[in-house]
């Protein structure tokens, strides 16, 4: 499981949260929040005790502070893949991120890495969107993943077996669709920092 995070926020619905989706629902609507993640209890306790101005003069870091009051966009999509080993079986899926509604989800393959799971997924919810005549932002916490899409390419190392056979051509039909078809969406580094763990996360870390 992944580690628990904490959350201050010094302008918005003010104090310390230790649950991401709590926080995200009190700051749904207030614009101009100021707050940030933090890795334990004891550093968010001290950084909500300075006060966002004191905290931001001591730490000396303005830019992660910058980053600290983007919210992520509410009408977008988020993405994400679990792979139990790697490779090992993988699946991914599609939320929704303002209502956590999941969107679409893929079958789970014998085979397969987080890294083309999460490829897969991004190509499937721009196909997904193309198919409704919709287009919302999406997020993806992998800079792999974005980095391949932008290459329509995917960079593996798996190899190529009569186990992975059927996954390759999904992954073909994929690069397919990227060389044929235009991006019409941006597509977004989930800042896991700030923002705690994607809405699509599996919840197995």
């Amino acid at each position: 499981m992944s580690k628990k995070k904490f959350y201050v926020i010094w302008k918005g619905p003010v104090g310390i949260y230790d649950d991401w989706n709590v926080c995200k629902n009190q700051l749904t609507g207030f614009k101009g929040a100021l707050y940030k993640g933090f890795p334990d209890r004891e550093s968010a306790e001290k950084a909500y005790a300075m006060g966002y101005e004191t905290f931001v003069k001591a730490s000396g870091i303005d830019k992660i502070l910058k980053k600290s009051v983007v919210q992520p966009i509410g009408q977008s999509i988020a993405v994400d893949a679990a792979c139990s080993g790697n490779p090992g079986k993988m699946e991914y899926r599609g939320v929704f991120v303002e209502t956590g509604t999941e969107l679409f989800k893929s079958p789970l393959f014998d085979v397969g890495t987080n890294n083309i799971g999460e490829f897969l997924a991004i190509v499937h919810c721009l196909a997904w969107q193309q198919q409704k005549k919709i287009a919302y932002p999406i997020y993806s916490d992998s800079v792999n993943a974005i980095s391949w899409i932008k290459a329509k390419k995917a960079r593996t190392k798996l190899p190529m077996t009569p186990k992975t056979a059927s996954l390759f051509d999904i992954i073909h039909r994929a690069e397919n669709w990227l060389i044929n078809n235009q991006i019409q969406v941006d597509i977004l580094k989930w800042d896991t920092e700030n923002w705690g763990e994607i809405p699509a996360d599996f919840g197995r870390k």
